[in-house]
């Protein structure tokens, strides 16, 4: 992105020139209720040769393809005088025009019925815009600046919400194709509230709550002040605002039951779709999406790992680093909504547990390290596809495993070196994210050996959990801060299968996991479940009768149905492996001054 803050900050010493090259975009909704936009774009000084225009197949945020040229059609091709010219189609989201003048105007009609962050949606409410959706652009002119201009006369309520620089008459700007398509747009008839934030350095920026949602004024402003909260324990742990371009970040959030649900982030906003009736009443459960998107705007936005810089929208992105990226992200999350007070120390640890539990005991962190998994998002991120994958035991989510990565370090620094993840992440800032030089794996670990002033560790650390799949002590980690990590069903049996799928009375089988005593007895997807240890299987409360009467290493017999064959197999009991985080003084034993101290200052709010 650093490319992009140099085109904002030379944009005043070429403006003549850009004059002529901006590319225009107007955009309209005559057929908004059946979920149509009709979209033109005009392109000046349009180079000698075949001109080649196309949508998208990636977006910023994203790490899958998502084919966005599905939802093009009427696409047509003009000249300056309106005169219709040839266009070809050689690829399903590329059109070419092979001969056109100096300016060509391509116009065409958009569907977009998904509302969520990476789509869009165009109804009688509003118009949702993810930029990528929505922008076809041209090959190869992407240092062009973008003009946009909404038309949407017949909707006097509607009003634009955008990261785009205002230009005035509902027309936006922005500096490059990278930041364009960086750039959500919201146009409904929504509910603002707005507050300034300070840096250490003095300059005063604004963030807005931009919410289209069913609520009054009054959730807005009182959700905004809960928000105020949010963003100052945010600050406490990078020491400093990002520059916003152009002074402003937006939370542009969009609640209805019928939305797809998604956050994403963008350099200076973030979409947030959710699916509860409205605000009020939902409150609190809704701020972790808008804690981990905001913590975005410094990390992912300006602290970049390689691989996503620059970004391409032909094809995915891959990197190493998805699990500091997006993981370190979850981590900090939760963990400063339990700073700011919108979490209990009860939440706090059910929230590490899920990410322990992750980590030791799924066989995609058993058997892969995070930076396979970071690799692994091209495919798993949302993408599209209708086969089978064995995900469920090759893949463990960088979200997850990083998150657990990170509550490691963290505890680590704390009882080692008497640092925290926090002062690793304010170095990284320091060191790669305010100057926007993105980031390789052994800059993580050059990092830490100099905030640690400990190479040694930071060699093993990284050699040991990140290029490879140990797990860290979690259970003597997290007794510093008076915590018991324990098996929650010790003693208890175990067969690994999930919950079953019940159809006229069958119970099938989902896939089943490496390791799991139903994996091992050859149990798998598809099966049709007859009976256990002779009894048969109509319900989900049977299976668990049968697994409470058992104990590991019991040995029963499981009758199944595939492919209209009975089979018989074998299945030998195991112990749930399931884990719990408990409180030390849930546990009836003694919570000690240090780890009180420990545990405070890890949870308790770090603003001063």
């Amino acid at each position: 992105m650093k490319k992009i803050l140099l085109a904002i900050g030379s944009m005043a010493l070429c403006t003549a020139v850009n004059a002529q090259q901006e590319i225009r975009y107007e955009v309209s909704f005559p057929n908004a209720i059946h979920h149509e936009a009709q979209i033109s774009m005009t392109i000046p000084s349009v180079p000698a040769g075949p001109l080649k225009v196309r949508m998208s197949r990636s977006s910023p945020g994203r790490y899958a393809t998502h084919e966005f040229g599905k939802n093009v059609y009427n696409v047509k091709a003009f000249d300056a005088n309106g005169k219709v010219l040839q266009l070809n189609q050689p690829e399903g989201d590329v059109y070419e025009i092979p001969t056109h003048g100096p300016t060509v105007k391509v116009t065409y009609t958009l569907f977009g019925n998904w509302i969520d962050g990476t789509y869009a949606g165009f109804d009688e409410t509003h118009a949702h815009m993810n930029i990528p959706a929505t922008f076809a652009f041209p090959i190869g002119l992407d240092k062009r600046p973008r003009i946009v201009k909404f038309n949407y006369a017949d909707k006097p309520n509607w009003k634009v919400a955008t990261q785009l620089k205002p230009m005035g008459n509902d027309t936006y700007y922005a500096p490059n194709f990278q930041y364009f398509m960086d750039s959500p747009t919201e146009i409904a008839d929504y509910k603002m509230a707005s507050w300034q934030v300070k840096n250490p350095d003095g300059k005063v920026q604004t963030i807005h709550l931009v919410s289209h949602s069913n609520d009054d004024q009054q959730t807005i402003d009182n959700y905004a002040e809960m928000l105020k909260k949010m963003v100052a324990e945010h600050l406490a742990v990078w020491g400093e605002f990002p520059n916003y371009d152009y002074g402003n970040y937006y939370f542009l959030q969009d609640v209805y039951p019928d939305n797809a649900g998604d956050g994403m982030e963008h350099r200076n906003s973030t979409s947030i779709v959710q699916r509860t009736p409205k605000i009020a009443g939902y409150e609190s459960g809704l701020l972790g999406t808008f804690s981990h998107e905001y913590f975005h705007s410094w990390n992912v936005e300006r602290l970049r790992p390689q691989g996503l810089e620059p970004f391409n929208f032909e094809h995915s992105n891959v990197t190493d680093g998805l699990w500091v990226a997006e993981g370190f992200t979850q981590y900090y999350g939760n963990l400063l909504l339990t700073r700011a007070g919108f979490r209990s120390i009860d939440n706090a640890a059910q929230t590490f547990n899920g990410l322990v539990n992750q980590v030791l005991n799924t066989p995609g962190a058993k058997n892969f390290t995070p930076i396979q998994a970071s690799r692994y998002a091209v495919f798993a991120d949302a993408g599209v596809a209708i086969d089978q994958t064995n995900k469920v035991n090759i893949f463990t989510s960088y979200y997850t495993y990083g998150a657990a990565v990170a509550l490691a370090l963290d505890l680590r620094l704390r009882a080692d070196f008497k640092l925290t993840l926090d002062d690793y992440m304010r170095a990284l800032w320091k060191a790669y994210g305010k100057t926007e030089i993105a980031y390789s794996m052994a800059d993580l670990e050059k990092t830490l050996a100099q905030l640690t002033k400990n190479p040694t560790f930071a060699s093993n650390f990284f050699k040991n959990y990140v290029y490879s799949t140990n797990k860290e002590d979690y259970a003597k980690l997290l007794l510093n801060a008076g915590f018991v990590l324990r098996k929650s069903n010790a003693g208890k049996a175990y067969t690994g299968l999930s919950r079953l799928a019940f159809e006229n009375g069958k119970a099938t089988l989902s896939q089943t996991s490496v390791g799991t005593p139903a994996y091992d007895a050859g149990l798998d997807i598809g099966d049709v479940l007859l009976t256990i240890d002779g009894v048969e299987i109509k319900d989900q409360a049977t299976l668990s009768k049968i697994t409470d009467d058992h104990k590991p290493g019991d040995v029963v017999t499981v009758t199944y149905n595939y492919r209209g064959q009975d089979k018989t197999t074998k299945l030998t009991f195991g112990e749930n492996p399931a884990l719990e985080i408990v409180s030390m003084e849930k546990t009836g034993g003694n919570l000690t001054p240090a780890m009180q101290a420990f545990r405070d200052s890890w949870l308790n709010s770090q603003v001063k």
